[in-house]
């Protein structure tokens, strides 16, 4: 009996779950959201199939996973690439339907038919006394406060009609949401519709609908869609804004391609993006590891204290030794600045020439990075053999000999998936160009604003929310680009990896 009680609530919860789920689905759909509609059906049908079935255990366990990921990692990847093929930027936000009904919506009122008026309250509600240019007055039957009537008001003549005193501005504004929705018709059939809260007047369209999705203007001007630039054009080539969404294929990645106003800045940028990556991670290697070998001299006295000072660098948060950089290399203010200037009499101008601006990328950039690998090369050491060193003093040889032919070639082949790692990391190290120099300083005469220090992934972001005029489908391209990139060396890491376990095996 509780099997069967519980298998009856577990359906009965199923069903109004199902319920729930197509109502969730059809308010979606109505609401003119298709593909999020399609979405919610797929992803919510699967979780009531899985949970609802005594079949599916084990994905009971891995469905959140699972679905998060596709939730969460496929989708916004798979938006992407797709935005990458269209035209989306700050100029075609909207489809072509929604910017037909924009400019169909838009209106303005004839400056010669505006009546003003005054509010006025009665005891069955409220009554407005309009008064024309030429002074002709015109008077609303009761309105009663709620909603307002969806048929327009006949006005009639307030000549010898005695009302209350009118509203004061503060109470009108507290009505404009019933007067929104007011309108009246002279006695000529001319119909007022609200203009503001000092006046009614006669609304005229600035559009109407034409032909084949078109628009026309008031002086009977045809705009047309043009789905390949995504705007209503005139004959002339004219067009009127908002322009409209429309797929452009390849012609993202052609521009970074053919375009040579923009293929010269975007190399100059990708160059720049794999040198800075790979210059970061040579340095810091470099200086990490000769740290990581000096505190493993037995001699050294203190090595604790000086393990701890050399990795505050990494425990101090990043984006506080960036500004704290920032100011040290300032030119005018900066202490950097101000002790080249005590010794060699020069102030470099840090932040305004491209050549200095990367140098000190890579300098701070090495100061946040050393510690990781400092740390790695620390474990790293600990588990080669001490009876290779002894046969090596043995033999006589010198220091560099045992760095050389011991430490470096066992610790860098398990090192190596962790420095490609480390390169991708800085392929897309966005906060420390963001806060340190914004991509600065930029590149001259390019049709979209580019700096000389931008990476990749910086870049990325002026084209698509800063200066560059929002073009969501550029960035979407290069966004595509960048993933490909660092799948790739993603992809290498695992190789090596997996080459490793196998040897180790």
């Amino acid at each position: 009996m509780p099997a069967k009680g519980l298998g009856w609530l577990g359906r009965s919860a199923a069903a109004l779950a199902t319920l729930a789920l197509l109502w969730l689905v059809f308010s979606t759909y109505a609401a003119g959201q298709p593909m999020v509609a399609m979405g919610l059906l797929v992803l919510g049908g699967s979780a009531i199939a899985v949970y609802a079935s005594a079949r599916s255990l084990a994905w009971k366990y891995l469905y959140p996973g699972v679905a998060g990921m596709l939730l969460f990692v496929a989708f916004p990847l798979l938006y992407t690439v797709q935005i990458g093929f269209t035209n989306y930027s700050s100029d075609h936000l909207l489809g072509e339907d929604r910017a037909r009904t924009y400019l169909l919506n838009q209106h303005s009122f004839d400056e010669s038919l505006l009546l003003g008026y005054t509010v006025h309250a009665v005891d069955d509600g409220l009554r407005l006394r309009l008064t024309a240019a030429d002074g002709a007055r015109w008077l609303t039957p009761v309105i009663t406060p709620g909603a307002a009537p969806e048929a327009p008001l006949a006005l009639q003549s307030a000549d010898g009609v005695d009302l209350p005193a009118a509203l004061a501005m503060r109470d009108v504004i507290a009505r404009r949401g019933l007067l929104r929705g007011l309108q009246f018709v002279l006695p000529d059939g001319t119909r007022l519709q609200y203009a503001g809260l000092r006046e009614f007047g006669v609304r005229e369209a600035l559009w109407t609908a034409g032909d084949d999705g078109a628009v026309v203007d008031l002086t009977g001007t045809v705009y047309a869609p043009n789905r390949e630039t995504g705007y209503f054009e005139n004959a002339r080539g004219e067009h009127v804004q908002p322009g409209f969404k429309v797929g452009v294929g390849f012609a993202n990645y052609q521009r970074m391609l053919l375009d040579a106003d923009f293929r010269g800045p975007f190399v100059s940028i990708f160059v720049w993006t794999v040198t800075f990556a790979g210059l970061t991670v040579l340095f810091s290697t470099a200086i990490g590891m000769s740290l990581a070998v000096a505190l493993e001299w037995p001699a050294l006295r203190g090595r604790g204290v000086y393990r701890t000072l050399l990795f505050l660098p990494y425990a101090v948060p990043g984006f506080i030794s960036i500004l704290v950089f920032k100011g040290l290399f300032n030119q005018n203010f900066g202490e950097i600045n101000a002790i080249l200037d005590a010794l060699f009499g020069i102030r470099p101008a840090w932040f305004a020439d491209p050549l200095l601006a990367k140098t000190m990328l890579l300098i701070v950039n090495t100061w946040l990075g050393y510690p990781y690998v400092m740390i790695l090369c620390s474990g790293l050491l600990k588990s080669i053999p001490a009876d290779l060193y002894e046969a090596s003093a043995l033999a006589g040889a010198s220091p560099w000999v045992n760095f050389s032919r011991i430490t470096a070639p066992l610790i860098i082949k398990p090192l190596t998936p962790l420095l490609i790692s480390a390169f991708a990391f800085n392929f897309n190290n966005f906060v420390l160009i963001a806060l340190l120099t914004d991509g600065r300083p930029d590149f001259l005469n390019t049709k979209l604003p580019a700096g000389t220090t931008d990476i990749l992934v910086s870049y990325t972001y002026r084209i698509a929310f800063t200066d560059a005029g929002q073009n969501f489908g550029l960035a979407a391209a290069i966004s595509t680009l960048i993933f490909i990139m660092v799948a790739v060396m993603a992809g290498v890491q695992l190789r090596l990896t997996r080459g490793q376990q196998a040897k180790g095996a």
